[in-house]
């Protein structure tokens, strides 16, 4: 396995914010992503009765909701291990987008998996 290079400091505030996000609302998975001027959106799993969302895509909303038209990145912070066990649902909408990168971190923080590999 390749290893995976360190994150700028724009992609490592990301993960802070998704933690934190993850940790606020007790959920299983937070993510944050950075629109394509700058700004900064963090969500957790929704799970309620009449709605279901990844983080990715309670992140994605939030952008769009705001505004976004593109991401420049995106974080997932949970228990998958690479991103190709990463939720379907939480990929499409990160692609929707057009994530031109895609960071999946451990509860901890520490980067597992990263796209462009």
């Amino acid at each position: 396995m390749t290893p995976i290079p360190p994150l700028d400091p724009e992609d490592a505030k990301l993960v802070t914010l998704a933690r934190g996000s993850r940790a606020r609302a007790g959920a299983a998975e937070g993510a944050a992503v950075r629109d394509e001027d700058g700004r900064t959106y963090a969500a957790a799993t929704v799970a309620l009765p009449s709605l279901r969302l990844t983080a990715l895509q309670a992140a994605v909303a939030a952008a769009v909701s705001s505004g976004a038209q593109e991401l420049e990145a995106a974080v997932v912070v949970g228990p998958a291990d690479t991103l190709d066990t990463l939720d379907p649902a939480s990929r499409a909408a990160a692609a929707d987008l057009g994530a031109a990168v895609l960071i999946l971190a451990g509860p901890d923080g520490a980067v597992r998996d990263r796209s462009p590999r």
